[in-house]
């Protein structure tokens, strides 16, 4: 599919990519480049301090990055877990606890994208921070638009979805806290 080589090329090389998910219009780069995450701050205005989401493709591919189980991450309904002690991401992904915030994605597109490009992926709202998030992908600025490599407009203008469930899990993938 010439739209997941595109986007290939782009997250190898340390772009950044507009796209849909699982749950709302998002961007996102290479999970473990670090001046890729720092880009994407730099573009939503956002401070260091609040942690983005990363996206993994399956369970295996989850177990890259965590070794905790957790029967929530099988969820059916998108379910982002904060992970301790998470490795292999990029340092400015991980909390000042070396926590994560890691989703296994749902959204086909994003999945075979996700598997093919063998890494995990940055997913945050495609939005300045503190704006409201973009429901259709007319909703999204053109600050947004502008600063993004390559843009992933397979949905249209459909409605997506609402943000995901967030949960805390504890070191043997208990859930301790229910964030949203």
């Amino acid at each position: 599919m010439k739209i997941i080589n595109e986007a290939l090329k782009v997250l190898k090389s340390g772009g950044i990519i507009l796209y849909p998910t699982d749950t709302i219009w998002g961007i996102g780069c290479d999970a473990t480049n670090e001046k890729a995450v720092q880009r994407i701050y730099q573009i939503k205005e956002r401070n260091e301090s609040k942690a983005l989401i990363t996206l993994v493709g399956n369970y295996n591919q989850l177990l890259n990055y965590t070794k905790i189980k957790s029967k929530e991450a099988k969820n059916s309904s998108p379910t982002t877990i904060i992970y301790p002690n998470v490795k292999g991401l990029a340092k400015n992904l991980l909390a000042y606890d070396k926590s994560a915030a890691i989703r296994i994605v749902q959204n086909e597109f994003c999945k075979k994208l996700i598997l093919k490009f063998n890494n995990a992926i940055v997913s945050t709202s495609a939005n300045i921070s503190g704006e409201e998030f973009p429901k259709r992908f007319s909703d999204i600025k053109p600050k947004i638009l502008n600063n993004v490599d390559y843009v992933i407009d397979l949905e249209s203008d459909s409605l997506l979805h609402k943000p995901s469930k967030i949960l805390k899990v504890n070191l043997i993938g208990e859930v301790t806290e229910i964030i949203r």
